[in-house]
């Protein structure tokens, strides 16, 4: 027999279980409920997903795509369908995090205890977010001002959107970063817009009903921690996938070619003048039939060679090749629908599957040429545009897996820098706005789309501001960018000497462009331009042992070679909202000149002492300065303890030379710098196949110690002779020749 006592306990305990089960509410957005998961990437970061349910209660696992890298990552660290009224405490990493319900809320903590994010879902799935007021970064290429914050962007696509005349070719990529300290980068959905007008930053969901991973939901996020600066693009890179390293001569200058008038002979006659007139040069880019009347090949779409351009390909490919020129050509017309994986498909898929299209071009890879020009691309979905990077890096290696593949496109989305692809801005409108604003965009696009990265030098679409002087100062900028590529209509007077001549070539004016014309003819005469384009031509080419370095230094860390000044330089608050300035590595602070008739700017120095590239004169930093800079200078400066290789002029990166490598040592500070050096051409830098050479300088003692790096696993290049120039109120010169093994050079008097 049950007591009145023991009923009084069992309806208090039936009581307290129900209130228990009324206090687990289950996790609901847009009405739907959801599985909360958190995953831990690292210390510094963490994946935030919520899948919804089917109508048996069943979670929808995310779909995969090419966005992400390859996950490797261990299994959630905390999961619920279901959160109590009370807050759910973890902890991953370096922070402890708190999550409650109605609305879905997690906080995030660092070591501190200070809150440096806080995720609000919204019932419309509208994601709110803790920001700064201090500047941030990202969303891609193409979008205006370096600083996003108090903005707003739609994250359009493609190369109408926005202004592109002056920004360029928008690709999108949901990835910012908070100089305050904290990044997070938006996986799923794919299409929303960022408002960044008040307190809290949101992120507004883009309802497409035909594309499933543009829907409200699933919703998937990473957030990561910086404790420094480069943390952002670290993480970035494992969570979608690092850069591979390019071939060497793609760090050479690229010229690109438009309408054939003169067909096969213009092919050749190009590259003869390029040799003859000694203007360093290393691929030869040909656009194809239908953007001009006579391309490299028969029409929009097609890869088959054009008799009328190319009468004997193989011929006058190998001919080229016999004077050490790259071949790169242009192809468009890509399916809407391309999708798939590089092998072949168990049943015929027809040409918009990825290894079905790319069956198109082995014929025309098999000629020899070492590059493709993926261009267009506008309409094809997230997907379809990842697809098409990875088309061009796989389908390259399954024909040559020994050789680094090369692509140049102007599409793309978060994770296509795994795949090798390089970006350049679309076809920018001739404008001294443009080359302006191309200096942000540059380095918003090195810090959250591609490490490789630039835009058409002069400008695609000529306007009445076209001008020996704006091809000058655009040559100039372009010498300090990953991509030193020349590329417009008027062709002509887009090649290094075409302003010596007076004619612009094939008239390609475009009438119902608006504000496009051809610059007046009083102006195509300008004998002043080639050799300001020889001179970053042959600095541009002594730089690439810098260079070349510094891409390493990218594949390793994520650094990408043009930089914010806020990388290096966090808590200048001068230095964080520059925007007209960045550092070429970490050592060279370019200043690029983009006013018409300008002969001298201001330019902020960060903290340190600095030498003027040109003029070897001091200046100490942490304030502006204002420098001299005609026509034939841009303003390059260099920090104490930099020390700079410098190679002798080479008119192709790989051309012998029996004169010595310079190094030059800025003295003030001491500094070290990693030398790195490989075949340039294969992918065995994979496998530990490359060397470098340590540089230290010691300021106090005047001592240089020349060491091979504590790491290298082969003998690849050790052997060299050195120019070793020590900058200080004088030069100072020392020849050494430098035998693998530790050499200490004294300075000292």
């Amino acid at each position: 027999m049950i007591t009145i006592k023991r009923l009084h306990s069992f309806i208090a305990l039936l009581i307290l279980l129900v209130q228990n089960i009324s206090a687990q509410n289950p996790i609901k957005i847009m009405d739907e409920n959801l599985e909360l998961s958190i995953t831990a990437i690292s210390d510094y970061s963490i994946r935030m997903t919520f899948l919804p349910m089917d109508i048996s209660g069943n979670v929808i696992p995310l779909k995969q795509d090419l966005v992400l890298g390859k996950q490797k990552w261990a299994g959630p660290e905390f999961k619920a369908k279901t959160l109590n009224d009370e807050a759910k405490t973890f902890r991953i990493g370096v922070f402890t995090g708190r999550i409650s319900n109605n609305p879905v809320l997690v906080s995030l903590y660092d070591s501190s205890g200070k809150e440096f994010q806080r995720i609000t879902i919204t019932e419309e799935g509208v994601v709110k977010f803790l920001k700064s007021n201090k500047p941030i970064y990202g969303l891609g290429s193409g979008g205006q001002k370096l600083n996003k914050n108090g903005s707003y962007e739609s994250m359009d696509k493609g190369h109408r959107a926005h202004e592109y005349q002056i920004w360029g070719s928008k690709i999108p990529v949901p990835f910012l970063i908070d100089t305050e300290g904290s990044s997070i980068f938006f996986h799923r959905p794919y299409s929303g817009s960022f408002d960044l007008r008040n307190e809290e930053g949101l992120y507004i969901p883009r309802e497409n009903s035909k594309m499933d991973k543009e829907s409200t939901l699933p919703i998937d996020l990473f957030i990561t921690r910086l404790d420094y600066p480069g943390r952002a693009i670290s993480e970035y890179n494992l969570i979608t996938g690092r850069a591979p390293l390019p071939p060497k001569w793609a760090f050479g200058y690229m010229q690109s070619h438009r309408t054939l008038a003169r067909g096969p002979e213009e092919v050749m006659e190009t590259a003869r003048i390029f040799r003859s007139k000694k203007l360093p040069c290393d691929a030869l880019i040909y656009l194809g039939t239908g953007y001009c009347p006579i391309g490299w090949n028969k029409g929009h779409g097609t890869v088959e060679f054009n008799p009328e351009a190319f009468d004997k390909p193989q011929e006058m490919i190998d001919r080229l090749h016999e004077d050490n020129f790259k071949i790169v050509l242009h192809v468009n017309r890509a399916p809407n629908s391309l999708h798939g994986e590089m092998k072949p498909p168990e049943t015929d898929k027809g040409m918009d599957y990825a290894y079905n299209y790319w069956q198109m071009h082995k014929e025309v890879l098999s000629t020899g040429i070492e590059g493709w020009w993926p261009d267009d691309g506008d309409g094809l979905p997230v997907d379809g545009r990842l697809t098409r990077h990875m088309i061009y890096y796989e389908g390259s290696l399954l024909e040559q897996p020994d050789i680094r593949p090369f692509s140049l496109h102007r599409t793309g989305y978060a994770g296509m820098q795994k795949f090798g692809g390089w970006i350049w801005s679309g076809d920018v409108f001739s404008l001294w706005a443009t080359l302006k604003a191309h200096v942000a965009v540059g380095i918003n696009a090195s810090l959250s789309a591609s490490p490789y990265w630039g835009t058409d030098i002069g400008g695609f679409t000529p306007t009445s501001e076209y001008s020996g002087e704006l091809y000058a100062r655009w040559f100039q900028f372009a010498a300090f960018t990953p991509l030193f590529r020349s590329h417009g209509r008027l062709w002509y007077l887009h090649r290094p000497w075409g302003w010596s001549t007076g004619d612009m070539g094939p008239n390609e004016v475009v009438p119902t462009h608006t504000g496009s014309t051809a610059p007046d003819s009083s102006k195509l005469l300008n004998e002043k331009i080639e050799p300001i384009c020889k001179k970053y031509l042959e600095l541009r080419y002594r730089l690439i042992p810098y260079v070349y370095s510094a891409a390493r230094e990218n594949y390793d860390t994520g650094l990408p070679i043009m930089r914010a000044l806020w990388l290096h330089y966090p808590d200048d608050p001068y230095a964080v909202k520059c925007e007209d300035e960045y550092l070429w590595g970490e050592n060279i602070l370019v200043a690029p000149i983009t006013r018409e008739g300008a002969v001298n700017r201001d330019v902020y120095l960060p903290e340190g002492l600095w030498y003027g590239f040109w003029s070897k004169r001091r200046y100490y930093g942490k304030t502006y300065v204002n420098v001299y800079a005609d026509l034939s200078t841009i303003p390059l400066f260099v920090k104490a303890g930099s020390i700079i290789p410098l190679d002798p002029v080479r008119q192709y990166v790989d051309e012998p030379s029996d004169k010595p490598v310079t190094i030059k040592i800025y003295t003030g500070a001491d500094g070290v710098f990693k030398m790195y050096e490989d075949d340039g051409i294969s992918n065995d830098y994979k496998n530990s196949e490359f060397f470098r050479t340590v540089f230290q300088w010691y300021d106090n003692d005047k001592i240089l110690i020349i060491e091979p790096y504590a790491n290298n696993e082969t003998e690849h290049g050790i052997s060299k002779s050195l120019l070793i120039e020590v900058i200080s109120d004088s030069t100072i010169e020392k020849n050494v020749e430098y035998k693998g093994e530790r050499l200490a050079v004294n300075f000292k008097e």
